[in-house]
């Protein structure tokens, strides 16, 4: 099923569950004081860690079912002097198993490092993953801490039929989707039921457990006060990858600095540290002429272009790769079973000073 694309437009304005309004629909805006967000990162894994340890999983099922769905996840708190039933398992004691369902990851955002966590109940039987950067097909439900998760009406936001998303518009609303995404595989069939929807088989299954920082962090959402740590219960579906510019270079391979985001200064200067280029404050994956040279990419990139990917136990081993003089590491992403895989562009360097030609303006 053909996913559509996206205008800069809805990227600027975001989607659906980043543009919730206040309860009381009035014009004054709450004044919140904007935290530290390395304290904030504190408190929020004092406010995981407790959640963990006061809820428990159907882990039995879910591992038996080779078919789950966003349904069949039971997260339930477990009550005082409560005993545990037979095939639950406390999400505390999964986290501590290191190889478990329960996964701790790590990432920096806004210069602090956070962690995340994502139960991975399937990992989903298709051939794609997304990047950070792609289309996503998806159905989910988002909660709070003090909520039913097993209760989608007290979802402060929930998509029950699927819907398309572009990864780039999350990174203004829930930052972590970019993250957690490109851990799972898309579903492995589709049947059309020929009335408008789909029924999937072995999708991308998850809940993912994120702090504020990488959510919506002080901006309050309705039925989400300022620094709340959210909960997603998902299904990946599909996926297509994006080039938001048209230039025939995938959007994730213009992320110049691979830090998983796109960023570029207001200002009309060049900048090692962000991802354009020729400093014009379009980042290169919206830029359909990087180096500003008045020759599009797509032109530049015609003559000689590939794509290569390369696989290694360790992030090191892919930035230590021996590289060919005109092929540059353009992306470095880790594989749901661990390893790392380093995408590579082969392109023409006319003058041989080391910058492919589509990004140098000399």
């Amino acid at each position: 099923m053909k996913l559509e694309r996206i205008g800069l437009l809805i990227l600027c304005l975001g989607f659906c569950f980043v543009a919730c309004n206040n309860d009381d629909g009035a014009n004054d805006i709450p004044v919140v004081e904007v935290r530290d967000r390395t304290e904030q990162q504190i408190a929020d894994k004092d406010s995981l860690k407790l959640f963990f340890e006061s809820h428990y999983f159907n882990k039995s099922a879910l591992v038996a079912n080779n078919n789950p769905k966003m349904a069949d996840i039971e997260i339930i708190e477990l009550l005082e002097n409560e005993s545990i039933p037979d095939g639950y398992v406390l999400l505390s004691d999964e986290l501590s198993l290191g190889d478990g369902m329960l996964e701790t990851h790590t990432t920096t955002f806004a210069e602090t490092e956070y962690e995340y966590y994502i139960l991975k109940v399937n990992q989903g039987g298709g051939k794609k993953s997304p990047s950070f950067s792609d289309f996503i097909r998806v159905v989910y439900e988002g909660y709070t801490f003090n909520s039913d998760v097993n209760d989608v009406t007290q979802a402060f936001d929930s998509r029950v039929n699927p819907i398309d998303l572009d990864l780039v518009a999350t990174m203004q609303g829930v930052f972590a989707w970019t993250k957690v995404f490109p851990f799972f595989n898309t579903a492995e069939s589709f049947v059309d039921n020929g009335d408008g929807t789909s029924t999937y088989t072995n999708s991308g299954v998850g809940v993912m457990f994120v702090p504020s920082g990488l959510s919506y962090y002080e901006l309050s959402q309705t039925g989400i006060p300022a620094y709340t740590p959210v909960i997603f219960k998902f299904e990946l579906l599909e996926t297509q990858e994006n080039d938001h510019d048209g230039d025939g270079i995938p959007s994730y391979l213009e992320d110049l600095n691979l830090d998983g985001l796109f960023t570029a200064n207001q200002t009309d200067t060049t900048d090692e540290e962000d991802d354009d280029t020729d400093g014009d404050t379009f980042p290169n994956y919206f830029d359909n002429d990087d180096d500003n040279d008045g020759i599009p990419t797509a032109d530049e990139i015609a003559e000689l272009f590939e794509i290569k990917t390369y696989n290694a136990a360790t992030k090191t081993e892919i930035e230590g790769l021996n590289l060919a003089a005109n092929e540059m590491l353009a992306n470095i992403k880790e594989e749901p079973d661990g390893t790392f895989t380093g995408t590579t562009i082969t392109s023409t360097d006319t003058d041989g000073d080391g910058i492919l030609d589509y990004l140098d303006a000399d």
